[in-house]
Parts: C-alpha cells; sequence; structure tokens
C-alpha cells in the first residue's frame, strides 16, 4: 500500500477513535445517570412491597370513594377541535362515575363548528366559555379564560370546586378519576394520573413509540421525582391542582395562572405549586372494574412529521425556553431533576452522532476487507471497556423498555418496543434540530408564539 494511503487511513483511524471517545464518554454518563433514577426506583418499590403494602392492602378506586364528595371543575381548552370534541363530552357525561362536576370548554368567537358541536350535548354541566379574541391564541390565553369562567361560576353559585382537572379535547377519562382527585387533595396540592397512549394499529412504530416512553415515564420517571423530593410536573392532561394552590397562583400573577407566553405552561405549573410549598403525585391505582388502571388513555401523533412537531414543541418549553424562564430554583433534587429534563436535546444528538460513528466503524471495517495491508484500526484497553459498559446500559434500557411496555399493553407490544427505540431515537434527534431552531429564531424575536397544536383523535369519534 502506498505510503499516502497509509497516512490516510492513520488520520482517518484517529479520527473514529476520537469520534469513540467523544460519544462514548458523553453516552455513559447519560446511562448511569438512567441507572441511578431506575435503582432509586426499584429500591422504592421493594422497601414499600416490605414495610407499607405488608400492613396495609393496597388502595382502589372503589375504597377511595367519599360519602361527601366535594364539586369539582374540569377545563377543557378546544380550538379547531370539531371533529373530537362532541363525543369527547358525551363519552365523559357517559362514564363519568361522579355525582358532581362542571365541565368549562374553552371555544373561540372564529371556530363555529367548534361551538356547534359543544352546544349539540345539552347537559346542564357542560359549560361554553368564550374567549375574547379570535383563536388561536395560545393555550395558556384559553386555559385563563376557563379559569376565569371557574371562578366567576363559584361567586355565582356561592359554592368553590375542591379542584380544578386539566384535560384535552381527547382525552377518554377512566370513570373513576374523580374519586381518586377528591380522596387525596388537599393532602396533595398535585394528583398526576398516568396518560396511556392508546394502540394505534395503522401506526405501530410513529405513534407506537409513544408507548413505550409513556409507560416508562409514567410508570417510574415521574414517581422518581416525588421519591427524591422534586417538583412533579403536570403532563397537562388527568392532574388535579388543589383550587387553593391554582388561586394562590392566580393571585400572584393578575388572576392568569397558566402563563400564556409559555409553550409548556403545563410543566411549569408543578414547579410553581412546589415553590409555594405544595406537594405534587403521580399517583397509579387500579380499578376492580376496567380499565384496570386509572388512567387516562388519547391518540398520539401518528406520522413523522406531526410527531416531531409536537415533540419540537416539547424540547423547546423544557429543555430550551424553560432553561431562561425557571433557572434552577429548588434543592438538589429540584436541580437535578431539572437537568435530566434538559439533557435531552443533547442525549439527542448523542444518539444520533453514535449512529454516525457507528456508519464510520463499519466503513473502516468493510476497508479493512478490501485492502488486506491497510492498518488496523487500534482500540485501546480503556476505550475497549467503556464501549462494553455502553452496551451493557444499552442492553439494560432496552430491557426495561421492553418490560414496562409488556406491563402496560401485553408481551408483542412489549417485544416491540426494542427495535421501536430506533424510531423513537429519530423522532427525537429530528425533534432536538427542531427545537433549537425554533428557540434560535424565538431569541431572535421571529418566531410568533401560537397553538402549535396537532389534529386530534377520538376512539369512534373521528378526527383527522
Amino acid at each position: 500500500m502506498p505510503d499516502f494511503a497509509c497516512d490516510l487511513l492513520f488520520i482517518c483511524h484517529a479520527l473514529v477513535v476520537q469520534a469513540l471517545w467523544l460519544v462514548a464518554v458523553g453516552i455513559a454518563i447519560s446511562g448511569l445517570d438512567d441507572l441511578f433514577i431506575d435503582l432509586v426506583f426499584f429500591g422504592r418499590s421493594l422497601r414499600r412491597r416490605l414495610t407499607i403494602y405488608r400492613r396495609h392492602p393496597r388502595a382502589t378506586a372503589q375504597s377511595l370513594r367519599s360519602a361527601t364528595p366535594a364539586p369539582i371543575a374540569i377545563i377543557v381548552p378546544a380550538w379547531d377541535e370539531a371533529d373530537v370534541i362532541g363525543a369527547m363530552l358525551a363519552a365523559l357525561l357517559r362514564r363519568l362515575d361522579y355525582p358532581c362536576y362542571r365541565v368549562f370548554v374553552g371555544l373561540y368567537p372564529n371556530d363555529p363548528t367548534g361551538m356547534a358541536a359543544v352546544a349539540a350535548i345539552g347537559d346542564p354541566r357542560i359549560q361554553a366559555v368564550m374567549c375574547r379574541r379570535p383563536g388561536p391564541t395560545t393555550k395558556g390565553d384559553c386555559l385563563n379564560h376557563l379559569w376565569r369562567a371557574v371562578a366567576a361560576h363559584e361567586a355565582a353559585a356561592g359554592m368553590p370546586f375542591k379542584a380544578v382537572v386539566l384535560h384535552d379535547a381527547e382525552d377518554v377519562i377512566h370513570p373513576q378519576e374523580l374519586w381518586i382527585y377528591d380522596a387525596l387533595i388537599p393532602r396533595l396540592a398535585m394528583v398526576q394520573l398516568p396518560v396511556l397512549p392508546l394502540v394505534d394499529a395503522g401506526s405501530r412504530w410513529v405513534a407506537g413509540h409513544y408507548l413505550d416512553e409513556f409507560a416508562e415515564n409514567h410508570t417510574k420517571d415521574v414517581v422518581v421525582r416525588e421519591a427524591l423530593g422534586a417538583a412533579v410536573p403536570s403532563a397537562g392532561v388527568a392532574c388535579a391542582i388543589d383550587r387553593r394552590y391554582l388561586g394562590a397562583i392566580a393571585a400572584a400573577t393578575g388572576d392568569a395562572p397558566f402563563d400564556e407566553t409559555c409553550l409548556t405552561e403545563d410543566y411549569e405549573l408543578g414547579h410553581r405549586i412546589k415553590a409555594l410549598g405544595g406537594r405534587g403525585a403521580l399517583v397509579r391505582i387500579h380499578s376492580r372494574g376496567e380499565p384496570v388502571v386509572v388512567a387516562t388513555r388519547e391518540h398520539f401523533p401518528a406520522t413523522l412529521d406531526t410527531a416531531i412537531r409536537q415533540k419540537t414543541r416539547w424540547l423547546t418549553g423544557i429543555a430550551l425556553s424553560g432553561w431562561d424562564r425557571l433557572r434552577w430554583p429548588g434543592g438538589w433534587a429540584d436541580r437535578y431533576m431539572l437537568l435530566r429534563d434538559r439533557k435531552g436535546p443533547v442525549a439527542a444528538l448523542l444518539t444520533a452522532l453514535a449512529y454516525a460513528v457507528a456508519a464510520l466503524g463499519l466503513a473502516d471495517a468493510g476497508v479493512q476487507r478490501l485492502v488486506p495491508m491497510a492498518p488496523p484500526l487500534v482500540v485501546t484497553p480503556g476505550l475497549a471497556a467503556l464501549l462494553w459498559l455502553n452496551a451493557a446500559l444499552l442492553g439494560w434500557r432496552l430491557l426495561l423498555r421492553a418490560g414496562f411496555t409488556a406491563h402496560a399493553y401485553g408481551l408483542a407490544e412489549g417485544l416491540r418496543a426494542v427495535p421501536r427505540a430506533l424510531v423513537s431515537n429519530l423522532v427525537n434527534a429530528a425533534a432536538a434540530w427542531g427545537a433549537a431552531r425554533r428557540y434560535r429564531a424565538m431569541l431572535r424575536g421571529g418566531a410568533a408564539l401560537g397553538w402549535d397544536k396537532t389534529a386530534h383523535r377520538f376512539p369512534g369519534g373521528g378526527g383527522a
């Protein structure tokens, strides 16, 4: 082999090794961070199994029923939701097993089909709330209109609500949901129930990757936040807030408890509640009827474009804009969890780089086969050990992902979760790139803040 070719290969080898070190160290740090969360979760579960559940039977939704249920308000923002809002409200009224609740639906004057869909329900428990400006404004603006309607109804009826529950226009609500909120508030200032994406037979991979992420996040990750004493963020749906805390936030913000300039106002709400001394928790509880787990179920985006758009908004609001807005409040647990939330774009970038480096490694191996005299790529013992560590962490991560998904959806979906991790990584990498571009435009003042929502679907009720 000519000397210049050998020199070129040595240079390529050096670049591949340096890239391997960079990516391997980053992935190892992220993987060990995730492993710590796993260990806290399993340690907590074992401790509770050996102590609390040996002395007390596990509660069910039915065991939490009160003889004197308090009134609860449900608020549903609904811009351009004519395809689903009627079916959602009809199902809510038919399914909810609770005697005293009222639903406030946020509508816009330039959405006549949405207004007609809500009016067609014709139930006194449903109250349409008209936003002042034409839509779309922001979700926070619509939620603030709903909050003020709740307060006005309380004043007129002379009866305060115990809690305000957040839901979206595509949510399938569990019949026993409100009994849990009634039982746990005010002991908890915020109660978050699990969100379980519905299985979409037409989108096993794109919509399916949400199954895997939520199954793990709403079984393990959010539970660990509470266990460590960190703020529990609201998911924006299936979430009840003690009316007194929401009122306190409203009093401090000009009667606008939901930030209208925020892309992820639900996420930040959990931190505001923690700052006031309130405690939030994700509560996973079973019902003696169907569905067994008391959770909200809904369809998630089924195409790559809509999934990337949704996750771009999440990453922009939580990982980038949230850094500016929230800074680093609270103690070590809060800051640690904020760091985990904000590592999303970096983790997505590292994953994309890992795929690129793997491709370079394969190309190098191909050169070795084609040119037997080519100098070999030398991997030091330290780098080899780091790569083996990452391989073990990846195997553990995929095993857990499959396990949590199988627990929530059955063995077949659990097995699909392993190859679906590739889809999840690709969507998250594209969303991280989109979030960086969107945040840059926001900093330059070139990105208008609007209601960036995707088309919703309701089971058996249409929707795009």
